[in-house]
């Protein structure tokens, strides 16, 4: 994604093992395992090269469809097999404009793929789309020594909720950077496990039931 990559100073999309086995309280274990079968691994991108700060700018309605075919012409070159894919509004913080931005993108599910082939599946993608970063995650067990973050969906979210949301949490912004929503309201959050608390709270701030949120755990990499 053009806005995505790094989280802090510069822009993301789209969660330490001490906090996955409990230091981040018993709350959080509370959180369902995800119910929609996590796939092997997902990557989340555009082909957008703007930076768009106004949500009712028209560009933010694009449905990707081109882009949609020519990412699973990219995966399906790669041996990987390209499994369903899912048109988000994403809400991001620009360190730089001290703003945030919003961007059209897509989730494309990747089955039968490794991590090697992840990485450059995602790396083709940044290259031929002029992006300084895609985002990618591995869904693994949470005890895996590979496990680094979390992706956190819950329905009832709209991208106005997640804008206005950002914009008045400035420890969400600083940490976690943004998120994404579906076009039917669904969340989709990742953070590192090591901000998994400051993630839980901003999806109470969203007024996501912490219950019934569907967690995943995996490895994600940014990249460019």
């Amino acid at each position: 994604m053009k806005n995505v990559i790094t989280r802090g100073q510069l822009h993301v999309l789209a969660t330490a093992a001490a906090l996955v086995l409990g230091v981040a309280g018993a709350e959080s274990a509370q959180a369902i395992p995800a119910a929609r079968g996590c796939p092997a691994a997902e990557i989340f991108a555009t082909d957008n090269t703007a930076i768009i700060t106004d949500p009712a700018d028209s560009r933010l309605k694009t449905r990707l469809t081109r882009f949609d075919h020519e990412v699973r012409k990219v995966i399906h070159a790669d041996s990987a097999r390209p499994g369903s894919s899912t048109l988000l509004d994403g809400v991001f913080w620009s360190g730089d404009l001290r703003k945030a931005t919003c961007e059209r993108s897509r989730e494309f599910d990747v089955n039968q793929v490794g991590r090697d082939g992840l990485h450059h599946i995602a790396d083709v993608i940044a290259k031929q789309y002029h992006q300084e970063s895609v985002l990618t995650f591995r869904c693994l067990p949470r005890t895996s020594p590979d496990t680094d973050a979390v992706e956190i969906q819950a329905p009832g979210v709209s991208r106005t909720r997640l804008h206005e949301a950002l914009l008045a949490d400035a420890e969400a912004r600083d940490r976690l950077g943004g998120g994404s929503v579906t076009l039917d309201g669904r969340l989709i959050l990742t953070a590192p496990l090591a901000d998994l608390p400051v993630a839980q709270r901003f999806t109470a701030e969203l007024g996501v039931d912490w219950n019934k949120a569907e967690v995943s755990y995996g490895d994600e990499e940014f990249v460019s």
